[in-house]
């Protein structure tokens, strides 16, 4: 089996995107929410409905692991280049905090 590992670009501000996931589009919508002092991710379809809403980003977990009914056939993982236990914060998604989809084949 092979791991596939794609990097969903994203910076220290809230914003939306449009990402291909296993050729299926979709939208992105990260938000910081100060009064939990996290990152909060909302997975839309292309057409901007949602999906998912208001999966933090934490590490050590695949942010979609409850959802596999979806069939979205990967995983959204947060990685950190520091290390795992380490927190995402405000100042380093996209810097030393990664999105990432890993696909298991």
């Amino acid at each position: 089996m092979t791991r596939q590992v794609f990097e969903i670009p994203l910076s220290a501000r809230s914003q939306r995107c449009s990402v291909t996931l296993l050729n299926v589009n979709y939208q992105l919508a990260v938000q910081w929410r100060a009064a939990a002092g996290q990152w909060v991710l909302d997975l839309l379809d292309a057409s901007g409905n949602p999906v998912v809403q208001g999966l933090p980003l934490v590490t050590g977990s695949d942010l979609l692991g409850q959802f596999g009914h979806l069939g979205i056939g990967g995983a959204l993982v947060v990685m950190l280049d520091s290390g795992a236990g380490d927190a995402v914060t405000f100042d380093n998604l996209g810097t030393n905090a990664h999105l990432r989809f890993v696909v298991e084949r």
